[in-house]
């Protein structure tokens, strides 16, 4: 058995019942394989890998906390501070009832490659808890994050540890979390990155995924002769990423026909009217079918079906496991050009092997939707400096932080003969910043 399989039969022994985490580390494992194979004796007599796959720290923890009807409440908090060999631990907490440890494993892995990505002096973290932000009143949503910093709070800081937002956790909940924080330490710091414009956030943080997609993707289809202006384009989701990945293609000339929830989908062949989509979801926090109620051009369809649409780009911005091996089948059927993902891990990896062996531009998640955290590691630098730059100072860096990215990942993909294989490329180029510094830093 070779030293790669080797690390993933540990993992999934180690691990059992987290198949997200597993998926995660078997698809970096499997590109990384050249060159972990090139250094196998270094990277075996140091465990180097082992000790990439196993987080630093994994913190689990109850939060306890009282519903308007005076109940308590329980749910599960955890943070998982995967890798801290190039910067303090950074990283979403994500609110969802879906959220277990695997899930936040899986998360806090692909963070570590992505973070080293950007260039920026970040480690890989993930956190958060099976609570539901959705049917909640903002004092129930104050209460929950109360007592989940209350907690937290010790193994964070902004040398230490950075979280951020994610699904369910927002402007409201960063900044319930930030004010129980600082009650608690007495300490005005850049301990959490979203936070409002009036308390250290930065301008441009909640348009920096969705933005940093599509410069990725604009930068990916000019290099490989191609123009994102006049394409049409799908995105799944409707939340922040798929909001603003949708208004920024359509600033760079695409048509974007389809956004979805998890009810349903829109198809609006006139386009999406992003002033509305933010007023149902942002402002009314509603169903997409109050968008087909308002918009004569749009079609409302429940369940799937985003991708059976003919479009040139698809770019999946919703959540892990979304775009399966027969909606990657749809998409090719339909003449797709580019497949890049704005959430974290949506599509499967026989998707994502099928997309490629047919010819399909493909950018993984870890590059394609670091601009979000790109812009809060360049909040963090805000926060130490006591500045604030403006909108076109921090969407300048986030521009330039995106096209290094993709040549970065290009040019990784190119030196180990997988010309074209983004994600091949974007682990490789992740994976050696992270490898240098551990070994650099001894064995810890």
């Amino acid at each position: 058995m070779s030293y790669v399989d080797e690390i993933y039969s540990m993992v999934v022994e180690k691990n059992p019942a987290q198949p997200e985490f597993h998926q995660a580390v078997k698809e970096v494992l499997e590109s990384l394989r050249v060159v972990i194979e090139a250094n196998e004796e270094a990277y075996r007599r140091d465990a180097l890998i082992e000790r990439l796959v196993t987080p630093e720290r994994q913190i689990i923890f109850r939060v306890p906390w009282v519903d308007d009807k005076g109940q308590v409440q329980v749910n599960n908090g955890y943070r998982v501070q995967y890798n801290s060999a190039i910067g303090p631990y950074k990283g979403g907490l994500r609110l969802h009832p879906s959220v277990n440890l695997g899930i936040i494993k899986f998360l806090g892995f692909e963070q570590i490659f992505k973070n080293s990505l950007t260039g920026l002096p970040i480690g890989g973290g993930k956190g958060g808890s099976d609570f539901d932000p959705k049917g909640k009143s903002d004092r129930e949503v104050m209460a929950f994050c109360q007592s989940f910093i209350t907690e937290l709070y010790k193994y964070i800081g902004a040398d230490t540890d950075v979280p951020a937002g994610d699904i369910g956790t927002g402007a409201r909940e960063i900044g319930y979390m930030y004010g129980q924080y600082k009650r608690i330490k007495d300490v005005y710091e850049g301990v959490l990155t979203g936070k409002g414009l009036s308390y250290g956030g930065s301008l441009a943080r909640k348009e920096a995924t969705g933005y940093g997609l599509l410069y990725i993707t604009n930068e990916m289809l000019k290099c490989n002769g191609k123009s994102l202006a006049g394409m049409t384009v799908a995105v799944s989701g409707s939340g922040n990423v798929a909001i603003y990945a949708t208004e920024k293609a359509q600033q760079l000339g695409a048509k974007v026909v389809t956004v979805s929830d998890s009810t349903g989908w829109i198809y609006d062949k006139d386009g999406i009217d992003v002033a509305l989509l933010k007023e149902v979801k942002e402002v009314k926090r509603a169903r997409l079918t109050e968008y087909a109620a308002a918009r004569p051009s749009a079609e409302y369809h429940e369940g799937k079906g985003v991708w059976t649409v003919k479009v040139d780009v698809a770019l999946p911005c919703a959540t892990q496991n979304e775009l399966l091996l027969d909606d990657a089948k749809a998409l090719v059927a339909n003449g797709v050009t580019a497949v890049c993902e704005g959430a974290n891990m949506p599509t499967s990896m026989e998707a994502t092997e099928y997309l490629q062996k047919n010819g399909v531009l493909f950018v993984p998640g870890k590059a394609a939707n670091a601009g979000g955290v790109a812009t809060s590691a360049l909040e963090m630098s805000q926060n130490s400096e006591r500045l604030s730059w403006t909108f076109e100072e921090v969407d300048s860096k986030l521009q330039t932080i995106m096209v290094n990215i993709f040549h970065n990942l290009d040019n990784a993909a190119k030196k180990y003969g997988m010309d074209g294989n983004y994600v091949a490329g974007a682990n490789i180029a992740g994976f050696l910043k992270v490898a240098e510094a551990m070994t650099a830093q001894g064995i810890v």
